[in-house]
């Protein structure tokens, strides 16, 4: 598994667009664009809050949590992968909803300004994020965006492994629900926005787990793509395991049903016209705060056997099709993972390569931290220029629940 060291924050990348958002005291926001004209697919990402280094991030949250740390407290960010990661501060309700609102929008207006697409000709806006900072949060941002009423939102609460549910129910037709809407087939061939947009630092507001506080930060990103067209769907799988020890335990910050006697742990719900939420049920905290983490080991635990093994039904299914497709030299160019941490994501290489499955799964997060459902994003988005036509690449998305969401596709038409 290849690693990309990262030696200076995302705002002093040179394609960084600044600029603060006029909320508190000012909050800075840094957005790139991406576009590669081979394939017609660009899109945006980035974050906002104060930058904050592994060595600065203790005292900061010292202050804005109350929590003290000890030295055996802090984690070796470096070996997990992360170097920097952007945090805001203590805001009300209000400003909190202000500033994730703007922050949306602005990403929206990028990735079209990059595609080259006008608002008007989105059919679609599909994004992930663990958290809503408001029930309406994708209607409210299309809207500021200039996106039409008519175009489907469908908002995907799925822990980290929202962004690639969204991408996944945009290209498969195969996951609608039974007498229910099939997105993939409403899309294929329209403009449509799936990304992931993730205000993390306010979630972390609300918890004392000092792992989760030092882990996960603000990150958002989105891409514009023609489902069938610029990005094709070849195989893929997704897969629901409940948390049953609740190794990593999640709030609900958004309607479910509740335990299920049925399969799928998944309420589809669309009260509002050319509107869909997909919540995922999580095994939440006992205490009652919005994050509770059973250490490190329970991240491996939880994350590594189910995700090799859904890789690998992906894997051999795409194998499969090649040979049917009379195509069996053809191999996956690249892993876009999840970015949960290295050793997570380095474990699973392993495993991977002793079942002779190995292509590159290279990482690229080390300025952002764990950012959930916006990690496949962005890591899409930073190695999208070297992505050629025909090229297939496979995505790999999990979080905590818990889902996860594996893809094929073939780049371009």
């Amino acid at each position: 598994m290849s690693d990309t060291p990262v030696a200076s924050s995302f705002y002093e990348r040179p394609n960084v667009e600044k600029s603060v958002i006029p909320v508190g005291s000012g909050v800075q926001l840094g957005l790139e664009g991406v576009y590669n004209p081979r394939l017609g697919i660009g899109g945006a990402y980035g974050s906002w809050g104060e930058c904050y280094s592994n060595a600065s991030l203790p005292s900061f949250l010292a202050e804005r949590n109350g929590s003290s740390f000890e030295a055996g407290d802090i984690l070796n960010l470096s070996e997990l992968g992360f170097h920097f990661r952007q945090h805001v501060p203590n805001l009300n309700q209000a400003e909190s909803l202000q500033l994730e609102l703007e922050a949306g929008t602005r990403l929206l207006k990028k990735t079209l300004e990059v595609c080259g697409w006008k608002a008007s000709e989105v059919e679609g806006v599909l994004i992930g994020m663990t958290g809503p900072i408001s029930l309406d949060y994708i209607r409210e941002i299309s809207r500021m965006a200039g996106i039409p009423d008519s175009a489907l939102k469908v908002s995907v609460h799925k822990a980290c492994d929202g962004s690639m549910g969204a991408l996944h129910l945009a290209l498969n037709p195969s996951l609608s629900q039974p007498g229910g809407l099939n997105i993939a087939e409403r899309l294929r061939g329209k403009k449509a926005l799936v990304g992931g947009i993730e205000g993390l630092s306010r979630i972390m507001c609300g918890t004392s787990d000092k792992n989760a506080l030092q882990l996960f930060g603000n990150g958002m990103g989105a891409i514009g793509v023609i489902p069938g067209e610029t990005m094709r769907f070849l195989v893929g799988k997704s897969f629901e395991a409940y948390d049953e020890e609740g190794l990593l335990a999640v709030k609900m910050q958004y309607p479910h049903s509740g335990p299920k006697t049925e399969a799928s742990l998944l309420d589809f719900t669309g009260d509002v016209e050319n509107e869909l939420r997909v919540a995922g049920l999580m095994n939440e905290p006992k205490n009652g705060e919005a994050v509770e983490m059973a250490g490190l080991m329970g991240m491996v635990k939880l994350f590594v056997r189910n995700g090799v093994q859904v890789v690998e039904d992906v894997y051999r299914e795409y194998q499969s099709l090649m040979e049917r497709m009379g195509e069996s030299g053809k191999s996956i160019t690249m892993g876009i993972v999840h970015h949960a941490n290295f050793k997570i994501n380095a474990l699973k290489a392993r495993h991977l390569s002793k079942l002779g499955i190995e292509f590159p799964m290279p990482w690229l997060l080390s300025d952002f931290g764990n950012v959930s459902a916006a990690s496949n994003m962005i890591a899409f988005l930073r190695k999208l220029p070297e992505i050629n036509l025909g090229d297939h690449i496979l995505f790999d998305g999990f979080g905590a629940g818990t889902y996860y969401d594996v893809m094929a596709v073939s780049m371009g038409e």
